[in-house]
C-alpha cells in the first residue's frame, strides 16, 4: 500500500537530500544529544542493535523512527558494522545555539566493515583490511589490500586460484568489486565476505594510475615495484577512489604501497590454509596453530605474525636471519628477557601514528605514543650493545642486528616535546581543559592562576556569606543555566539579605545571585573559556609535529613488530621444547622425532605425544603410502609434517629432535570430508576438486598430503581413483612431488613392487586381550587391518550393530565377496540377535564357548563351579 502524501519539513528536506548521497548506507542523522534513523535504516538498526522501533506522524504518514544517545555513537556503532552494514554518520556542523534557522549537517565519516578507525569495531590483534579485485583479461585479476587504521597498502596480481588464496589468508572484511563481475565473484570466491560494487569506470587503469601517482606525488609507480602489475594498479585505485567516496580524505599515513611477491612465498592454497588450521580452527572449540605461536607482547607483532604464518618464505637466506636472530635470542636469555619487557610497554605505535595523520588522536592516546616511544631508544641501545659480544653470535645475525638498531628512530625531537607539553593524566577528550602543562604559555598559566584562584575566591565567599548570615547550610553551586548561584534552604529563609537577588524557587531551597558572585563568575568562565581555546591550540600544534614523524614512526612500528615475532619465537622454542631445523637447498625432508605442534599441547595431563621419524626426497622415497587403523594417528602424522616445514621456513623453531629441511615451494593437503551443498557439491565432488587443483599445480619442491582420497565413491572407483593418482604422481614428467598418502585402501600396498620411489609405511597397534592398542608409531611396512569396528565400538555404537557388522565381515572376508555379487549379503543367516549368545560373531563369545566346553560339570566340586563362573565372567566384561 502507498504511504500517504507527505509534507516535507526543512528537516526532512536536509535528511533526504544527505540520505541521497550515501544509497545503501544507514544513516545516522544527528537530532540534538540523539543519533536517529528514519524507515528502512530505523528497522534494520532496531533488529541489529535490539533497540526501540517506534513510529511518528511525518506529514499524515507514518513513519518508523529508531534512535541513541550521541554518547553511546562508539557501543553501537561496532554492532551495525560488524553486522556487515555500511554507517553514514551526520552530525551538526554548527552549535544550535548560534544556528539561523535549522542547523547544518553533514556526513563526517563513512564507516563500512573495511574502512573504519573506531577501536571499538577494530580487533588489536588483527589487521582489518579492505580489499578490492578487478576482472582482468586471460584468466588474470588484480588485487590489493589496504588497512587505513595501520597505512598498510599492499597489491598483486596473478591467477584466481592465486587472489583466491590470498583473500583466504588476509580474511579482508570487505572487498570491492565492479558490478558486471558480481555472477563471476560469486562463482569464483563464494559469499563469505562482505562486499560492495563499484561501476566499470572506477576499473580503468588510467584511472588508477593518476589516483596512485596523485596520492603519493610521483611522476611513476617504478619506485614502488608495481608498475609491472597493470591489473594490480587498477584493483589499488579503486581502494583510494572508495576513501573519498568514504569521507576519509586525510590519509597521508598510507605512505607506499608494496607488492606481493607471489615467487618469495610457499604457495598455500585455500584448502592448505583450512585443513591444516593454519589462523582458524574448522571445528568449535579447536585451536588453531597461531595460537600456539602467538606470544607476542604487542598489537604489531601479533598482526605480523598472522602474516608470516600464511606467508613463510621459500629462500634461504632471510629464513636463515629469523632462524638465526632466535638463536641469539636463546643464548641470551638476559636480552631476551630485557628486549621482551621493554616491547611490553609499547603500545599499538601503527595505530597510534595513524591516527595523528587523521587529526583524530585523543590527548591520552597522544600519551600513550609518548610512552610507547620511551622504549625504542632502549630498545636501540640493546641492540647496538649486543654487536659488541660477536664470539656467540650466530654467522649472519650480527647485520641482523646492525640493521635493526639502524632502522630504529628514536623520534627524540617529538618525545622531548611531548614530554615537556602534555600532561601525564591527560584527558580523552580535547575540550575540558588539563591537557597541558604549567610552563609551556605564559598566558595559559596566567589564566590557570585566574581560574584557580576565583575557585578558592568563592569558596572564601562562601564562608564568609555563612558568618554574616548566620545560615550554616549556604553552599554555593553552580549550573548551565543560572552560572553561579548561593543556595538557601527554607528553614532559613528569612535569614536572607535584602541585596540578594532571588533566581530561582525550589521545593525546598531559593537559590540567589549577588553582583559580586555573577562578577567573579564571569572572571572565571572567561578564564576557562581562553582556556581551553589556548590548550587546544597547543594541542593542535603538537598534533602537527607528531605528523611530521609518521614515516619515522611507521619504521619504528615495523621494526618492534619483527623484533616482537622472533622473540615469540623464542619464548615458545623454550617453552615446547623446539630446535632449529637445517634448511637445505636440496630436496630431502629428514625429521627426527617430530611433533604435532598443537596436539601436543592439548593431551591430557600426564600424557605425551608420540614422536615420529619421517624422510623423503626425490630420488629414493618421494612417496610414502601409509597405512593403519582407524584413529592410529595417520592424519595427525600428514599435518604435523606439513606444520614443521611451515614453521620451519617462517623463521621458527620446530617440534622435533632435528630436521633438515629442503625447501619446499608449495605446500597442498586433501585431508578431512566436507561439502558444498550451496554450489551443489557433494563431499566427493569437493574432494575431486581439491585433488584436482593439487594435480594441476605441481611442482619440483612441491609437498603433497592425501588422506583418504577415493573414499566417497564405491570401494572399487576408490581405490582406482587412489591407485591412478599415486602412479601420475611417481611418474610426472617433470615434479617428483614429496608425498604423505595416507589410506585404508590396502591394495595401494601394491605400488611399492612395481615403483621404486614409493614406500609402504604403517602406523603401528597392538592387540591385547581383543583390545587393540594404539602405538602412534611409524613403521616400514603395509597394514592389512583398519580396526574400523573396533573404534566404532569405543565411539558407543550400540552393542548390536557392532556384533552385526562383525558377523557381515567375517562373511564377506571369507567368501571375498566381489562389489558387483554384493547382493550375497542379503543370504546370510538373518539378524536375530535374540537367538543364542553364543552366536560366533563377538571374538570374546568365541572364546567363551570354547572354554565352556571343555568344562566337564559332573566332575566340578560346587567350590570350583564358582571359581570357574567368574573366571568366565571376567570374559565378558
Amino acid at each position: 500500500m502507498a504511504k500517504a502524501a507527505q509534507k516535507e519539513t526543512p528537516l526532512n528536506r536536509q535528511y533526504n537530500q544527505i540520505k541521497t548521497k550515501y544509497p545503501g548506507a544507514l544513516l545516522l542523522f544527528r537530532v540534538g544529544d540523539f543519533y536517529e534513523t528514519f524507515g528502512e535504516d530505523a528497522i534494520r538498526a532496531s533488529r541489529i542493535l535490539g533497540i526501540v522501533l517506534t513510529r511518528r506522524n511525518n506529514g499524515g504518514a507514518q513513519e518508523e523512527l529508531a534512535g541513541f544517545p550521541h554518547h553511546s555513537l562508539d557501543t553501537y556503532l561496532p554492532k551495525l558494522v560488524r553486522a556487515g552494514e555500511r554507517v553514514a554518520i551526520c552530525d551538526q556542523l554548527e552549535d544550535p545555539a548560534q544556528a539561523k534557522g535549522i542547523v547544518k549537517r553533514g556526513v563526517t565519516e563513512l564507516v563500512t566493515p573495511g574502512v573504519s578507525l573506531n577501536d571499538n569495531v577494530l580487533d588489536v590483534r588483527r589487521n582489518n583490511y579492505l580489499a578490492a579485485v578487478h576482472f582482468g583479461k586471460d584468466d588474470q585479476l588484480g588485487l590489493a589490500f589496504l588497512d587505513i587504521s595501520t597505512g598498510e597498502f599492499l597489491a598483486a596480481q596473478g591467477s584466481a586460484a592465486y587472489v583466491d588464496k590470498m583473500l583466504q589468508g588476509f580474511v579482508p572484511s570487505e572487498v570491492l568489486f565492479c558490478k558486471k563481475n558480481k555472477a563471476e565473484f560469486a562463482q569464483l570466491f563464494g559469499d563469505k565476505f562482505h562486499t560492495f560494487q563499484l561501476e566499470d569506470w572506477c576499473f580503468g587503469y588510467d584511472f588508477g594510475y593518476e589516483q596512485l601517482t596523485t596520492h603519493f606525488r610521483t611522476a611513476t609507480l617504478k619506485g614502488f615495484g608495481i608498475d609491472i602489475l597493470p591489473l594490480g594498479i587498477c584493483a589499488a585505485g579503486v581502494i583510494l577512489h572508495y576513501l573519498q567516496e568514504t569521507e576519509h580524505k586525510q590519509i597521508g599515513h598510507i605512505s607506499r604501497i608494496t607488492r606481493l611477491e607471489e615467487e618469495r612465498y610457499v604457495w598455500l592454497d585455500r584448502f592448505t590454509v583450512r585443513n591444516l588450521e593454519l589462523v582458524y580452527p574448522q571445528q568449535e572449540g579447536g585451536v588453531p596453530l597461531i595460537q600456539i605461536l602467538d606470544q607476542t607482547v604487542t598489537p604489531m607483532g601479533a598482526r605480523l605474525l598472522r602474516k608470516w604464518v600464511v606467508l613463510p618464505l621459500k629462500e634461504k637466506k632471510p629464513i636463515e636471519e629469523r632462524l638465526n636472530t632466535v638463536e641469539l635470542l636463546l643464548q641470551h636469555d638476559e636480552l631476551h628477557e630485557v628486549l621482551t619487557q621493554h616491547l611490553k610497554q609499547i603500545g599499538d605505535l601503527e595505530r597510534l601514528i595513524s591516527k595523528v595523520a587523521v587529526r583524530r588522536i585523543s590527548p591520552r592516546e597522544m600519551g600513550q605514543l609518548k610512552k610507547s616511544l620511551r622504549q625504542i631508544a632502549p630498545i636501540k641501545e640493546l641492540l647496538s650493545a649486543q654487536l659488541g659480544e660477536t664470539s656467540e653470535v650466530p654467522t649472519g645475525t650480527l647485520g641482523v642486528l646492525r640493521k635493526y638498531a639502524d632502522q630504529l628512530n628514536t623520534c627524540a625531537y617529538l618525545l622531548d616535546k611531548i614530554e615537556a607539553e602534555l600532561r601525564d593524566d591527560a584527558p580523552i577528550v580535547t575540550n575540558q581543559g588539563n591537557m597541558i602543562k604549567s610552563g609551556v604559555d605564559p598566558e595559559l598559566d596566567e589564566l590557570h592562576g585566574i581560574a584557580y584562584e576565583g575557585k578558592d575566591y568563592l569558596l572564601k565567599l562562601q564562608n564568609r556569606e555563612m558568618a554574616q548570615t548566620g545560615i550554616p547550610s549556604l553552599k554555593i553551586a553552580y549550573n548551565k543555566v543560572f552560572g553561579y548561584y548561593l543556595e538557601v534552604t527554607n528553614a532559613h529563609k528569612n535569614k536572607v539579605p535584602v541585596d540578594w537577588i532571588r533566581k530561582q524557587t525550589l521545593v525546598n531551597a531559593e537559590r540567589y545571585i549577588t553582583p559580586e558572585l555573577k562578577e567573579y563568575e564571569e572572571k572565571i568562565l572567561n578564564a576557562e573559556d581562553k582556556i581551553f581555546a589556548i590548550e587546544q591550540r597547543i594541542f593542535n600544534d603538537l598534533i602537527l609535529a607528531a605528523a611530521e614523524y609518521v614515516g619515522a614512526i611507521q619504521q619504528n612500528a615495523r621494526v618492534v613488530s619483527v623484533l616482537d615475532v622472533l622473540a615469540s619465537f623464542a619464548t615458545i622454542a623454550r617453552k615446547n621444547n623446539y630446535v632449529k631445523p637445517t634448511i637445505s637447498e636440496g630436496k630431502e625432508l629428514d625429521i627426527k622425532e617430530g611433533r604435532h605442534a598443537v596436539i601436543e599441547q592439548q593431551l591430557p595431563l600426564g600424557e605425551s605425544y608420540v614422536p615420529n621419524d619421517l624422510y623423503l626426497d626425490d630420488e629414493t622415497q618421494q612417496i610414502i603410502i601409509i597405512t593403519g587403523p582407524n584413529m592410529a594417528g595417520k592424519s595427525a602424522l600428514l599435518r604435523q609434517t606439513a606444520l614443521i616445514v611451515l614453521m620451519a621456513q617462517m623463521g621458527c623453531y620446530i617440534p622435533a629432535r632435528q630436521a633438515t629441511i629442503g625447501l619446499v615451494d608449495k605446500i597442498f593437503t586433501r585431508v578431512g570430508a566436507s561439502d558444498n551443498l550451496s554450489r551443489g557439491e557433494s563431499t566427493f565432488m569437493v574432494e575431486m576438486t581439491e585433488t584436482s587443483s593439487i594435480l594441476n599445480n605441481l611442482s619440483d619442491r612441491s609437498l603433497v598430503l592425501m588422506d583418504e582420497i577415493g573414499r566417497g565413491t564405491s570401494t572399487y572407483d576408490g581405490v582406482s581413483i587412489a591407485w591412478a593418482i599415486a602412479e601420475y604422481l611417481h611418474n610426472h614428467p617433470q615434479s617428483r612431488a614429496k608425498t604423505l598418502f595416507a589410506t585404508h585402501y590396502h591394495e595401494l600396498n601394491q605400488l611399492a613392487e612395481d615403483f621404486p620411489r614409493i614406500k609402504n609405511f604403517n602406523v603401528a597397534v597392538r592387540e591385547v586381550d581383543n583390545k587393540v592398542i594404539f602405538l602412534r608409531k611409524l613403521k616400514p611396512g603395509g597394514s592389512e587391518h583398519s580396526f574400523g569396528i573396533h573404534v566404532a565400538q569405543i565411539a558407543g555404537m550400540p552393542q548390536p550393530i557392532v556384533l552385526r557388522a562383525s558377523e557381515i565381515m567375517q562373511h564377506l572376508e571369507k567368501d571375498h565377496v566381489p562389489e558387483s555379487q554384493a547382493k550375497k549379503v542379503r543370504e546370510m543367516p538373518k539378524n536375530n540377535f535374540q537367538l543364542s549368545i553364543f552366536e560366533p560373531a563377538d571374538p570374546r563369545l568365541e572364546e567363551l564357548k570354547e572354554k565352556l566346553s571343555l568344562v566337564d560339570v559332573n566332575t566340578l566340586s560346587p567350590i570350583e563351579a564358582l571359581l570357574k563362573l567368574n573366571e568366565l565372567k571376567k570374559l565378558v566384561t
